[in-house]
């Protein structure tokens, strides 16, 4: 038996005290999440960060260190969130010069806005998932988790690596 995980990435930007999120409008209501999405295939977790932070708040971001592991499984949670268990990876991001976030020209079908909330107000607000207290955590105590990339590391050969030992 195969068991699917789905792994989704997402952009955690602060700017003056705010947060940008991506507003909804749905069967549950007015609600915000983190722009973030599911990684497709041949797609680092990182370009998929930057390519959801352009599709749904119209952006290009500079993605930086990890912030959040954020697990979702449905038969802990009632299926809440449907029967799709998955893993999301949170980074801290910086938008670049020159981009302003706005509503993009093809958003999601809920999809109302993009917006900026102040962190005095996001216990107000309705965040799925509700990480609010994390995030308040995170903007006091500023605490990263490293994410090392295969395909960056400087590989060495065995051979290489006896050479730089010192004799026995």
């Amino acid at each position: 038996m195969s068991y699917h995980y789905r792994v989704r990435a997402g952009a955690f930007i602060i700017e003056n005290d705010s947060i940008l999120l991506i507003e909804f409008n749905d069967e549950n209501g007015l609600h915000y999440n983190l722009p973030a999405g599911g990684v497709q295939p041949n797609e680092t977790v990182k370009e998929a960060v930057r390519r959801e932070a352009m599709e749904e708040a119209s952006i290009e971001v500079e993605v930086g260190p990890l912030e959040f592991v954020y697990e979702y499984v449905p038969h802990l949670n009632h299926d809440k969130f449907g029967d799709n268990h998955s893993l999301q990876l949170i980074f801290e991001c910086s938008i670049k010069e020159g981009c302003k976030p706005q509503l993009p020209k093809h958003p999601d079908p809920n999809q109302t806005d993009v917006r900026w909330i102040k962190l005095t107000d996001l216990k107000g607000i309705v965040l799925f998932p509700d990480m609010s207290k994390y995030i308040l955590n995170y903007i006091e105590n500023k605490r990263t988790i490293e994410i090392i990339e295969e395909h960056l590391i400087e590989n060495q050969t065995l051979q290489e690596k006896l050479k730089e030992l010192p004799p026995l």
